[in-house]
């Protein structure tokens, strides 16, 4: 076997043969010729992909590897990390999408030519993206008083003096640690020995961009990337990106100072002469995103460099129509100390604890006159007394046109409202400057999954292009208002939204209690006449039973798993719309794989710590896409009631039989579970028993939330004034 093979995981093994855990520990005891870990630690051992499939096929437990979960283990178990297997793939798909011919000639042949051949070839599509590389920051002349070449990549030269000229020690170091901090070019070639260890996922990646297309194929790895990392990205939710590339408008040119994985640039809509701006701190969120949006956009400029916006601009030269950006949060060593005397600072010097503002300056210093910016803030930003003299500036200039409260779980920390800050780089101050303030908390849902976008989207861009186009909007009780200056102009200069908008109109009044009050009472007698009699103990049920995998082979049922990607426009039911009983809500990465849709009677279960649920797809559902962390049971009419399926599978010594645990999560082995063999009109007489279970339960439900309504109205009432004590 070669040193350098791919590794997979017990956790990929399960995958690749689509069982539990569980089984791939029972193969290892009861199967001598299991094959041995080949790294990994004792309590996480991985092993050779290559041997792995071998087994598999030598016992009869796999057929054939399906292409996406072969190029992904590839991936996720290179020998060099999933990071370099991205920057390798994203490479090849883009020689791949740009000079196909090129790649099948150099393909045609062993890997060692592929990978000694491949740089030349990855030169002529990366240089014209992403620069010439940049080998060096600082360059000695040969002789003396030769002229000093400037580094081949964006950033500072460093000049070296002639003999007996003059130098200035402090000019010179400054160039100094100019140049070793300077920007990099995000996608470097990688050399042929680099490339050797990833010839076959390099392969693999090509056979599936004939399937997908190689954009599709390199947002299927990506995305499976991200998900299998969640703690290591700070990620922009699609519906939030797309919110912001809204907000700003079209434009020609725009700029990412922090660009992360590339969401804010991938959401403008792609147009001819085009130029995007990408820069981030850490090479290889740069690389990563070079190489999407470089795949995502055709006729566009893309152009991307790694390195810290705030110390070592990449793009100095660069005004922008639009600059889009997700800054990191509470950062104290943001350059402080290097950067007081910085011409950004052009409405004043942030505090150390106000790396936001310097963020929000920065994205100014970028745009043309007229031109807009849209930056995601804490919402202490818009408040902190150490930022007041900014934020005062800001306005009485007519720079900040908008701070918008998102609700939250609107985006990490999802804990917290975060805001929008909707800047212009003012062409002149206007004589009468309003800001325009709005809320969309309402928006607010439980869990992450449940936030409505389209109705975020809605609420912004209602009050926001009426004000874009007169300067002022019409108040919006609760919702929005276009505050003049000069109300804001006060010792705190507090821009929190909530504070200066009226309360919604009537919103608590006793009129709409009455009717709250109404529902909840129609609801509560519903749920009396939904409760179901008591069960029948005088006979115990002893059945023959059946599990759901020997179903699914004996063609009762057909069992799909939830995918990564989604068409756009297109609802993704998520395991948080399941356990909450809700409508789809989520939203996935959008590519060409072909989604799951869910039909009316398919049976939808959790498989990661949902306890024991299972939902039964009605006319509301029907269409949305399967989202991750679901199974889906498709019963077949003549053999299955999925009401009966839907009720066995939600029993609780059921669930926990088929459940293996891990050390933060249960997961479901849907495989495992079980159903009695009964007949078909036994099973729908059971049905209608657990559809009654399910109405209740709904009820319930909606009782509980019109309470709340109904407290929460109470409450607002007396305090302000619409309900009276009596």
């Amino acid at each position: 076997m070669q040193d350098n093979a791919t590794e997979v995981t017990a956790a990929g093994i399960a995958r690749l043969a689509g069982v539990g855990r569980a089984a791939v520990s029972n193969w290892r005891r009861r199967h001598a010729d299991f094959p041995k870990p080949v790294g990994g630690t004792e309590t996480s051992p991985a092993f050779a992909l290559d041997e792995v499939e071998t087994w598999l096929r030598d016992q009869g437990k796999l057929a054939e590897v399906p292409l996406r979960e072969r190029v992904w283990q590839q991936l996720a178990g290179h020998p060099e990390g999933p990071v370099t297997a991205l920057v390798h793939a994203g490479c090849a798909l883009l020689l791949i999408h740009d000079r196909p011919t090129v790649w099948l000639e150099l393909s045609a042949g062993s890997d060692e030519r592929l990978a000694a051949r491949l740089p030349a070839a990855l030169d002529q599509v990366l240089t014209p993206r992403f620069g010439p590389p940049r080998e060096r920051a600082v360059n000695t002349p040969s002789a003396p008083g030769q002229a000093v070449n400037a580094p081949s990549a964006p950033g500072p030269a460093v000049n070296i003096p002639a003999p007996g000229q003059a130098v200035n020690p402090r000019s010179a170091l400054d160039q100094a640690v100019n140049a070793l901090s300077a920007p990099t070019r995000a996608v470097n070639t990688p050399t042929g020995p680099q490339l050797l260890p990833s010839a076959p996922l390099l392969r693999g990646a090509a056979e599936l961009a004939a399937e997908l297309g190689a954009r599709q194929t390199y947002e299927f790895l990506l995305g499976r990337h991200l998900d299998a990392n969640p703690r290591q990205y700070t990620l922009t939710p699609a519906g939030l990106a797309a919110l912001m590339a809204d907000l700003a408008g079209p434009a020609r040119t725009i700029l990412d100072p922090a660009c992360g994985t590339g969401a804010l640039l991938r959401a403008v809509t792609p147009k001819p002469a085009q130029e995007l701006y990408a820069q981030d701190s850490a090479p290889e969120l740069a690389a990563l995103s070079g190489l999407r949006l470089a795949l995502n956009a055709k006729a566009v400029t893309v152009r991307t460099a790694a390195g810290d916006s705030l110390r070592a601009d990449a793009y100095d030269g660069v005004r922008a129509d639009a600059v889009l950006c997700h800054p990191p949060f509470n950062e104290r060593n943001w350059g402080h100390d290097e950067l007081a005397y910085d011409a950004r600072w052009e409405y004043g010097f942030p505090a150390r604890t106000e790396s936001e503002l310097a963020w929000v300056q920065h994205a100014l210093a970028h745009l043309k006159e007229g031109g807009s910016a849209v930056v995601l803030m804490p919402p202490a930003a818009a408040s902190r007394r150490s930022g007041r003299r900014i934020r005062a500036d800001l306005l009485r200039r007519g720079a900040l046109r908008a701070v918008i409260a998102l609700p939250v779980g609107a985006a990490p920390p999802y804990n917290i409202p975060l805001h929008l800050w909707v800047l212009r780089r003012p062409e002149k101050a206007p004589a009468q400057p309003e800001l325009l303030l709005v809320d969309t908390g309402e928006a607010a849902t439980e869990g992450r999954g449940g936030l409505d976008w389209q109705a975020v989207r809605t609420a912004v861009l209602d009050a926001w292009r009426p004000f874009e186009r007169t300067g002022t909007a019409p108040e919006q009780p609760g919702r929005s208002r276009a505050v003049p200056v000069i109300e804001l102009l006060d010792d705190d200069v507090d821009l929190a939204p909530a504070r200066h908008l009226p309360p919604a109109a009537a919103g608590s009044g006793s009129e709409e209690l009455a009717t709250v009050r109404e529902r909840l009472g129609e609801t509560l007698r519903l749920t009396a006449a939904l409760t179901p009699p008591a069960a029948d103990h005088t006979q115990l049920a002893r059945w023959p039973l059946i599990t759901v995998g020997e179903l699914a082979r004996g063609g009762a049922l057909v069992l799909r798993t939830g995918t990564h990607v989604a068409p756009a426009r297109v609802p993704v039911l998520t395991d948080q719309d399941v356990l909450a009983g809700t409508a789809p809500s989520g939203t996935l990465p959008e590519g060409d794989e072909e989604p799951v849709l869910v039909e009316p009677g398919d049976v939808v279960v959790p498989v990661v710590g949902g306890g024991s649920t299972a939902r039964v797809v009605d006319e509301r559902t029907a269409g949305a896409a399967l989202g991750r962390n679901l199974t889906l049971l498709r019963p077949d009419p003549a053999s299955l009631d999925p009401w009966f399926l839907a009720g066995f599978l939600r029993g609780t010594a059921n669930n926990r039989q088929a459940s293996s645990y891990a050390s933060t999560a249960t997961r479901l082995d849907v495989r495992r579970l079980q159903l009695p063999r009964l007949p078909l009109d036994q099973q729908r007489h059971y049905g209608e028993r657990f559809r009654a279970l399910a109405e209740f339960e709904e009820a319930l439900r909606r009782a509980g939330r019109l309470g709340e309504q109904l407290v929460r109205g109470m409450y607002d009432g007396l305090t302000d004034g619409t309900v009276a004590p009596g």
